[in-house]
């Protein structure tokens, strides 16, 4: 199942990294960096559940269990990228990364990371497989 996890995440990161480009190419120049961020969030949170929606039969988490686990996996993965992969390959500060979780900023990037954790487990009881 975590094999399978593994790849569905790549498959998620690949989704977040197109969502990404499209904004910078075509949601920032026609609106402000704040609501672009918001579209693009918005956006990927779905792209992320449906990716998960079709995947979670392959993924065959078996129980709630499993699913919540899937789900964990994926979260600690999505930060450890963000964090590690957005300083150090991408050299941005600590401080800039850190600024997509104010929420008092209309930074709404934790949706990302909730529906990231979430979907498993309503994809699975949504499909029957592990939802329970």
């Amino acid at each position: 199942m975590i094999a399978r996890a593994f790849a569905i995440w790549l498959a998620l990161m690949a989704a977040g990294v197109l969502n990404g480009l499209a904004r910078n190419a075509w949601i920032t120049p026609a609106t402000e960096e704040r609501v672009a961020h918001q579209i693009s969030t918005a956006t990927l949170s779905g792209l992320i559940f449906l990716i998960t929606l079709a995947a979670i039969r392959w993924i065959a988490p078996g129980t709630l269990r499993g699913a919540l686990l899937v789900g964990a996996f994926w979260l600690g993965l999505t930060v450890a990228f963000e964090f590690l992969a957005g300083h150090y390959l991408f050299g941005q500060p600590w401080d800039r990364l850190l600024a997509d979780y104010d929420l008092t900023r209309g930074h709404v990037w934790s949706l990302v990371l909730v529906t990231t954790s979430l979907s498993p487990v309503l994809a699975a009881w949504i499909r029957g497989t592990g939802g329970r």
